[in-house]
């Protein structure tokens, strides 16, 4: 048994050129990687970038305080973090503060405007049937009169209007004046404005009459609020709709294409945000459609707005338009022709770039479970923190040299390898966080520096625990090559225990904690994990190649493995006790 055992030692010997090349080709791969990907550097916080911290309450809707719960403040913080994400905010932070608060911190950059805007559009997504509509404080818009006539008309041209269609498909060519059944007839037993239709297609108009029981006098007040409604005053505009349920019609307030602010009485809504599977912004240049944003429903969704639209299609406008509602604001207002069955839709209309991407990806990220408000909004400088940064590295690069120092005054021609390791390790951290900055999100910040420097300290530990056990082999008589590997066992045994105490903590850290200590816990526990790599694949097998070398092989006093000032014992030898005669 001993005999394959020498062997097997041997070869490990005389192959520790396998483990550096492996190591040197990681560290060219990822550094050739970073370089081809363009992110050289790794990505910053909002407290060494700048930017902005946005503080977000929940409210909920009128006697249903029970929704604000974790299993719903989780989702909106999902949601969220999707929202900003979408518009490449990547190292955006949204994390949950207490029982009703979450906390948004988008740092300065790319897109971080946009996302300073949505991410406080945070209440629910709702597709509504829009029943009058007209400019705030005009009189060229249809009103909620008894009269209701079918030549009433909302202010502007109909080709100023969003258009929804089949995605892929053309416009339908019928006429605008095209009468049809108002959507008011499923509204009566919710309080709505009340409408009547007959067969023939005439077109119902919301009834001011109060007679006819609580559904008409609901009715009637809607209309009086209606007639109040002043949407160019933001205040009233950000209280319009409060604690309205989704059943329920409501009043909104909106802009249309002219910059113009506009109020609604809108049905309850048919579709939300949830029925809305994908919806992305697309130039249409087959097309003088322009800029569009195309919808992908989910199957259920498909069902209810193939079905809503269908009815909204025999009305004349504004009732065969349908509002999405977000945040109590109608961010677009599209009209149909017809029933619109594929599962999809395009909305076509006056579109740039900018804003056809904002409503695409309030369509994709608008279904939040509960209403927000902002509470606070602050703009974050970089200066603080870079000044921060500054004193931590200058604490980090103070501690590194006294560790050095330390390493050459007490190990010597050891603190070589020590030093090569350190840079190795250093040099694969780096590349590693440039990559992963794009990869998944991970964004340096200062809690993270001070992970890596306190990496420092454990990654010199390994090498001298490692060192120290060379020496005592030495100490007992072995020569150095022996000594190598003969400390080598124990050494590894006590280094993956260190390690494995220190990644533990770290990732237990990251799973109870929020925000920038996680940044602490990920950095210490990528450290902790390449200085297992860098022990095993750099540090052992450069200091076998070491110890074939004389300068450390004959213990020159400046390797700092000199048998003599070691203290080193003579190997023990069996010696044969002279037989006394007389005993024989």
């Amino acid at each position: 048994m001993a005999t394959p055992k020498k062997g097997r030692n041997a070869s490990a010997q005389s192959k520790p050129g396998r483990s550096l090349a492996l190591i040197l080709i990681a560290i060219a791969a990822l550094t050739g990687g970073m370089f081809a990907s363009g992110h050289t550097k790794p990505r910053l916080g909002i407290d060494l970038a700048g930017g902005t911290s946005i503080t977000l309450r929940a409210v909920p809707e009128a006697g249903n305080e029970a929704a604000i719960n974790k299993t719903n403040m989780d989702t909106a913080v999902s949601i969220m973090e999707r929202r900003v994400n979408g518009l490449g905010v990547s190292e955006s932070e949204v994390q949950t503060q207490g029982r009703e608060n979450i906390i948004v911190n988008i740092p300065k950059g790319t897109n971080s405007e946009q996302a300073r805007k949505q991410v406080g559009t945070t209440a629910k997504l709702y597709f509504r049937p829009v029943l009058a509509t007209e400019i705030a404080g005009g009189t060229a818009s249809p009103s909620p009169s008894p009269t209701g006539s079918p030549t009433d008309k909302p202010s502007g041209k109909a080709t100023d209007k969003p258009e929804a269609t089949d995605k892929g498909s053309a416009s339908p060519s019928a006429s605008a004046s095209t009468q049809g059944r108002a959507v008011t007839d499923a509204l009566k037993a919710d309080a709505t404005p009340s409408a009547s239709a007959s067969d023939k297609g005439d077109k119902a108009s919301p009834s001011p009459s109060g007679s006819g029981g609580t559904a008409e006098g609901d009715a009637n007040a809607l209309q009086a609020k209606y007639a109040k409604l002043d949407c160019t005053d933001e205040k009233t505009r950000s209280s319009v709709g409060d604690g309205v349920k989704a059943s329920d019609p409501t009043l909104a307030c909106g802009k249309n294409s002219q910059g113009q602010w506009q109020k609604y009485i809108l049905g309850p809504a048919e579709v939300d945000g949830t029925d809305v599977d994908k919806a992305q912004a697309v130039l249409n240049t087959q097309t003088a459609a322009g800029w569009t944003v195309t919808m992908d429903f989910t199957d259920g969704g498909a069902k209810k707005f193939a079905n809503i639209t269908g009815k909204l299609a025999q009305n004349q406008s504004p009732q065969n338009q349908f509002a999405i509602v977000l945040d109590g604001e109608v961010v677009s207002d599209p009209y149909v022709k017809q029933a619109l069955t594929g599962g999809n839709a395009e909305i076509s209309g006056n579109f740039n770039q900018q804003s056809a991407q904002d409503l695409s990806n309030m369509l994709s990220y608008g279904a939040l479970p509960l209403t927000f408000k902002v509470d606070s909004m602050t703009t974050v400088t970089a200066a603080l923190g870079g000044d921060q940064l500054q004193a931590g590295l200058i604490a980090g690069a103070i501690g590194l040299a006294l560790v050095v120092i330390y390493l050459l005054a007490y190990y010597r021609g050891l603190s070589f390898i020590a030093i090569l390791s350190l840079l190795v390790s250093a040099a694969l951290t780096y590349t590693l966080m440039a990559l992963l900055g794009p990869a998944i999100g991970f964004a340096l910040n200062l809690p993270a520096v001070c992970g890596a420097i306190v990496a420092i300290g454990i990654t010199a530990d390994s090498f001298i625990v490692y060192f120290e056990r060379v020496r005592d082999e030495i100490r007992e008589g072995r020569s150095l090559r022996p000594a190598v590997e003969r400390a080598w066992p124990r050494a590894r045994r006590t280094i993956l225990v260190s390690d494995f105490v220190s990644f533990l903590a770290a990732a237990v850290l990251f799973l109870v904690t929020v925000g920038k200590v996680q940044g602490f816990a990920f950095t210490l526990g990528l450290t902790t994990l390449l200085d297992v790599v860098v022990v095993f694949l750099f540090t052992k097998p450069l200091l076998t190649l070491m110890a074939r070398r004389p300068f450390f092989a004959n213990g020159h006093k400046w390797s700092g493995l000199d048998p003599k000032s070691l203290g080193a014992q003579p190997p023990l030898r069996r010696t044969r006790r002279p037989v006394d005669p007389k005993e024989a």
